[in-house]
């Protein structure tokens, strides 16, 4: 009899642990479930209006925070700083007069910036190149397209060696000299309210300003984030992808000519003007898109190699080897080619693929 109590009890422990492994393989089977409905549900998506453009931002928290007004807040202030377009930003002010002392944290850091991006790509990228997009019609007056004779004494004005500046003031060596940071400014807009839900504790967020963008962590299916490249066609849709960048924290700017430009006498007139002649880019690059460590790099960088053209643009990646491109060109019969540097290509792929 002892014999029979002995096994039931043996049996009965038996039983408990089974039921027990059983339970706790039905949690374990469980939490990614619950993790996933947890980032689902702590998906918040932002957007507005800034700098001549729209934002977009999407981000996890588990709390479902809205920072909205902190945000329309900072990009207030970050304009009132660097925009040509509030007539007593900082920018504006500085444009007006011949010296400028720092009273907002965001005027040094892009002129640090454009002076590291000027000299790299040897003149390509030039934030006083700003009375020449005015004057061919693509600044906050308007078009007011001169003769070539004034393109050619405006010329030197043009030259960010002539902006001097130290930690607390920037100043114009030749009176008369314009700033515009529209070439830089939202990339750098981009990485400061990306910096600013970092410190709020976001650690994956997809911040997009006007086409320029930041990626953070994984998205809310636990994948790196992935962004479109559109087709550079004039009348093309804006769904319209060429190819899909996955982003691995990493920023991204893409500049192109095939949108912002005018006709003047059956000529098209691009937005993109070269600082060494005053005139606007004639070649065949359609789209250069820049992925680097920061928003602000990748836009100057992206400005500058439209400037440069293909070749160039390759040739500059490959000595400087900081940042990654894709290019999207035109063959000598028209056709649409493109061109991947070979960092950014793990992550790249085509809508046909």
């Amino acid at each position: 009899m002892r014999s029979n109590a002995n096994k039931n009890i043996i049996y009965s422990i038996i039983l408990l642990l089974l039921v027990a492994i059983v339970y706790l393989y039905r949690q374990n089977q469980q939490k990614p479930v619950e993790e996933i409905e947890e980032k689902v549900t702590g998906k918040v998506t932002l957007n507005g209006n800034t700098m001549g453009t729209t934002y977009n931002i999407t981000y996890l928290d588990p709390s479902e925070r809205d920072f909205q007004v902190s945000i329309d807040s900072l990009l207030v202030v970050f304009n009132q700083s660097l925009s040509t377009y509030v007539p007593d930003s900082e920018l504006s002010k500085f444009n007006q007069g011949d010296t400028l002392f720092f009273g907002l944290p965001y005027f040094l850091p892009v002129l640090q910036s454009s002076k590291a991006v000027y000299e790299t790509t040897g003149g390509a990228f030039d934030p006083t190149v700003g009375p020449l997009v005015n004057l061919w019609g693509f600044g906050p007056t308007g078009p007011q397209l001169k003769d070539s004779v004034n393109i050619d004494e405006m010329l030197d004005l043009i030259g960010f060696n002539k902006i001097t500046f130290d930690s607390a003031s920037v100043i114009k060596t030749k009176p008369g000299m314009y700033l515009d940071f529209s070439a830089i400014a939202k990339g750098y807009g981009v990485d400061v309210v990306a910096e600013f839900l970092k410190g709020k504790g976001i650690e994956n967020l997809l911040v997009e300003i006007g086409g320029e963008l930041v990626a953070r962590g994984m998205n809310e299916k636990g994948e790196l984030w992935k962004v479109g490249i559109n087709r550079p066609e004039e009348l093309g849709r804006a769904d319209d992808l060429y190819s899909i960048v996955a982003l691995d924290n990493k920023a991204m700017a893409t500049s192109g000519n095939y949108r912002n430009y005018y006709e003047s006498g059956g000529i098209k007139i691009s937005h993109t003007i070269n600082p060494a002649t005053g005139r606007p880019v004639n070649h065949n690059l359609l789209s250069a898109t820049v992925m680097a460590g920061d928003c602000m790099t990748a836009d100057a960088y992206a400005t500058a190699m439209m400037v440069m053209g293909t070749d160039k643009a390759i040739e500059l990646q490959k000595i400087q080897n900081l940042f990654e491109i894709f290019l999207i060109y035109s063959d000598s019969t028209g056709q649409l080619k493109s061109y991947a540097s070979e960092g950014i290509k793990p992550f790249l792929s085509f809508p046909q693929d």
